[in-house]
């Protein structure tokens, strides 16, 4: 565990540890190029905002370049099955649903949640039936998110799942963003934690002085916590009312803190004098293609509801547009930080900050290599999106159900 406890203009605060020391910015040659790990697939990831999955209706989702068919049944039950047909390969997703059951567009098969073939219409009796399925994957519906389980089936029950207290909370409101960004999810996590960017902010937070109180370290996680203290320029409202200073806005320090829980992210804002926060924010950054150089970004803002009833109400509009305004522009660095990486062929760039040198030991030893080479298919060929391997897995254990030619029921 490391704590550091930077003073005033950067250097060591009385009695303060020193900050330890790096002899480079890499922690040596040897280390494995952060951007060529993936994420570690036994966790559950956000795969897509609920209301978008609506009730007898399908939905394409992706981990990973693995392509993921939701469904949601009569029930209100959310499935999530390997987006191909077993037949011809055709996406589930485009697929028609009937009560509980998922049907190919193609020529009707129809599948359980399990993955299993609930139905061939035409085979006739007594015909041999295919020995397998789908792969299926674990689902869990909360914080009005559907999350899947992509990594081993076993694992999904004790993997960790996300505690959010304030969700649905009467003293809180929430504001869901899901966003698309063209960047490897390291630099996500490196952006957030980093608060010495605020420069980028300065025509919505005004002029911001961030000081690092200190941090710790873990096999797992990374925590920081930094005091914000206002310099002056012009301000969003939109800020003011987020950290709980009202319509008439007054600067005050607020305390920052931000952790990175493998695989997700978390930040939480005090305002001097308070012992709550104003707000809290849970963020997870879900790989889309198979190179993993797009992340499709899912973030829940708890805001703690003002004493004023109808306050946060009339403020909403302008929070939503500070908040859109800011992540914008972490948008903008953090994909040109992938361009470069992109036309470099590597990573190339030369960090001096030990925080970020720790959250990246951790994003690199709790992840999983990219395989360079895609992995391989049914009967040996290659996967396009190099997730065959794993989904192979899944089908071994999903046969088909024996029913005779003619039962259309699961």
């Amino acid at each position: 565990m490391t704590e550091a406890r930077p003073g005033v203009d950067g250097q060591p605060s009385a009695g303060a540890p020193p900050t330890p020391a790096r002899p480079d910015g890499r922690r040596g040659e040897s280390a494995a190029d952060l951007r060529r790990i993936g994420v570690n697939p036994d966790f559950w990831y956000p795969v897509a905002v609920s209301r978008k999955v609506k009730r007898q209706r399908t939905f394409a989702a992706v981990f990973a370049g693995e392509r993921i068919a939701l469904y949601r049944g009569r029930s209100g039950r959310v499935y999530a099955l390997e987006d191909r047909c077993a037949h011809r390969q055709v996406p589930l997703s485009m697929g028609v649903v009937e009560d509980e059951i998922l049907r190919c567009c193609y020529h009707a098969w129809a599948y359980r949640g399990n993955g299993r073939i609930s139905q061939i219409p035409y085979l006739p009796k007594g015909c041999e039936r295919p020995p397998r399925g789908v792969r299926s994957f674990p689902v869990r519906e909360a914080f009005g998110l559907v999350f899947v389980f992509p990594g081993d089936p076993e694992k999904a029950e004790s993997a960790p799942f996300p505690v959010l207290p304030e969700f649905g909370s009467p003293t809180h409101r929430t504001m869901t963003f899901s966003r698309t960004v063209k960047c490897h999810y390291s630099f996500m996590h490196e952006n957030l934690l980093d608060m010495n960017h605020q420069f980028l902010h300065r025509g919505v937070l005004g002029r911001i002085r961030p000081e690092l109180l200190g941090y710790e370290s873990g096999p797992r996680s990374v925590e920081a916590r930094y005091l914000f203290v206002p310099a002056g320029g012009r301000k969003d409202r939109g800020a003011g009312l987020l950290s709980a200073e009202g319509f008439g806005g007054k600067d005050r320090p607020d305390v920052i803190t931000i952790r990175t829980e493998y695989p997700y992210q978390t930040l939480h804002d005090v305002p001097e004098d308070a012992e709550l926060p104003a707000f809290s924010l849970w963020a997870a950054y879900v790989p889309e293609d198979a190179e993993q150089r797009t992340n499709h970004a899912y973030g829940l803002l708890m805001i703690a509801k003002p004493p004023v009833p109808g306050a946060l109400h009339v403020a909403w509009p302008f929070i939503r547009r500070f908040t859109e305004r800011v992540f914008a522009q972490d948008r903008m660095a953090v994909e040109a930080e992938q361009r470069a990486w992109d036309e470099q062929g590597a990573d190339r760039n030369h960090e001096v900050f030990p925080l970020i040198l720790d959250v990246r030991d951790v994003l690199r030893s709790n992840g999983v290599p990219i395989s360079a080479q895609p992995a391989a298919g049914p009967g040996g060929a290659p996967s396009p999106d190099g997730s065959a391997a794993r989904a192979g897995e899944g089908l071994a254990g999903a046969s088909a159900e024996p029913q005779s030619a003619d039962r259309r029921q699961p």
